[in-house]
C-alpha cells in the first residue's frame, strides 16, 4: 500500500483546522483558503471553473472582515482579475474595504515525503501590509520552515515557478 497523506490523521484531528464547502461553516471564517485544481485544457489553457466556482460558493457566505486566501496555479492576476468580481458579485461586498484576499502558492510535489507542507518556506502575500501579516502568522504557526513574505499577490504567484 503506498502511503500518500502529506499530513497525519493525528495532526489534522490535533488543529483547529476545519475543511469544508458547506455554506453555513463559511460564513461563521474569517480566514478561508482555497485549493480547487486547476485543470488545463485541450489548448494548454487553464480551466479556471472550479476556482470560480468555489469563489461564488465563498462569495455568497462571506461576511465582513474575512480574508480570503488563493492557492491554486493560476497565471499571475488572476487572483485579482478572475476571484475578485466574483466574491464582490455573490457578497455584495467590496474587496479591500469590507473583505481581503491574499495568495499563496502551493509549492509542494504531492507523494514527495521529504519536501512536504512542513518543510518547504511557503510564499506568502496580502492585499495590504496589514493581511500580509495575517496571512503570515497563519502559516507560520503551521510550516516549521516559515515564511517569506512577498511584496505582492503576482509576486508570490511567480514564485509557483510553473
Amino acid at each position: 500500500m503506498i502511503e500518500r497523506m502529506e499530513v497525519t490523521t493525528e495532526k489534522l484531528e490535533a488543529s483547529n483546522v476545519e475543511y469544508t464547502s458547506d455554506r453555513d461553516k463559511l460564513s461563521e471564517s474569517d480566514f478561508i483558503i482555497v485549493a480547487v485544481p486547476t485543470p488545463i485544457d485541450k489548448h494548454n489553457k487553464p480551466n479556471l471553473t472550479p476556482l470560480i466556482k468555489a469563489s461564488e460558493t465563498v462569495g455568497s457566505a462571506l461576511k465582513k472582515g474575512s480574508i480570503i486566501v488563493y492557492e491554486s496555479t493560476v497565471y499571475p492576476g488572476a487572483t485579482e482579475e478572475e476571484c475578485v468580481p466574483v466574491l464582490e458579485k455573490f457578497s455584495g461586498l467590496e474587496c479591500g474595504k469590507d473583505f481581503f484576499i491574499g495568495y499563496s502558492p502551493e509549492r509542494i510535489n504531492p507523494g514527495d515525503k521529504e519536501h512536504t507542507f512542513e518543510t518547504i518556506t511557503k510564499v506568502v502575500s496580502g492585499q495590504t501590509p496589514e493581511v500580509l501579516e495575517i496571512v503570515a502568522e497563519v502559516y507560520d504557526s503551521v510550516v516549521k520552515a516559515g515564511v517569506y513574505k512577498a511584496s505582492s499577490i503576482k509576486v508570490a504567484r511567480g514564485c509557483k515557478g510553473n
